[in-house]
């Protein structure tokens, strides 16, 4: 049997990844034109694993692509970003749920660590967001249900087209924090409705600050 190359399936992904990027960093803005060749040149490719590296963003949703007109960065509306939440509610309270039932004190105490460390960079707007993200992805993690994570991680990536505008809003910092501690509170207590509950207005609030 002849051996198995995977080298341009990786370096399309790769290629995936670093466009990914510069989406979320707002280097290509939404609703930009993408230009392929251009790009290709710049990171010394052929177009071939560029256009697959976009197939692989207009799966996610970050790339729109429209005929005879290339590839865009997708603009999210405010229905966009209603839906999106919407989703994203619905899928995290389910998880905060299963976790003030089924996890252990010690991942309980993995989600309290990173309440701790979220507090601490209240004033660091960036380093917020990571943590914030880290300690959602961790939740999620624990509740232990494979296509939950994966819709969520799509969702969440549609969601960074807003540039996370929404906590960057005066006070959104200090409201995101109040919330989080009420969802700590409520997992800490094992208490499976209220833990839902509490994740359901969180994302409540998100939507308010980002529209």
């Amino acid at each position: 049997m002849a051996a198995v190359t995977l080298t341009p399936r990786a370096l399309y992904e790769e290629v995936a990844e670093l466009l990914r990027q510069r989406i979320f960093a707002a280097e290509l803005e939404p609703g930009s034109w993408i230009d392929e060749m251009r790009l290709a040149e710049e990171y010394g490719i052929s177009r071939t694993p560029m256009r697959e590296a976009l197939k692989v963003l207009a799966a996610e949703g970050l790339v729109t692509m429209k005929v005879r007109r290339g590839a865009y960065v997708t603009e999210v509306n405010e229905k966009d970003q209603r839906d999106v939440y919407h989703l994203l509610s619905l899928l995290e309270s389910d998880a905060a749920g299963v976790v003030a039932t089924e996890a252990t004190a010690e991942q309980l105490q993995d989600l309290q660590t990173l309440h701790s460390e979220l507090a601490a960079n209240v004033t660091d707007r960036q380093k917020f967001f990571e943590v914030n993200e880290r300690f959602h992805m961790r939740l999620l993690e624990i509740a232990n249900n494979r296509w939950r994570d994966q819709m969520v991680a799509d969702l969440r990536k549609v969601m960074k087209l807003n540039r996370h505008n929404s906590l960057f809003k005066s006070g959104r910092l200090q409201e995101s924090l109040k919330e989080h501690q009420a969802i700590m509170d409520a997992l800490m207590s094992r208490n499976a409705p209220l833990s839902a509950q509490r994740m359901s207005e969180h994302f409540a609030n998100g939507l308010e600050a980002a529209i």
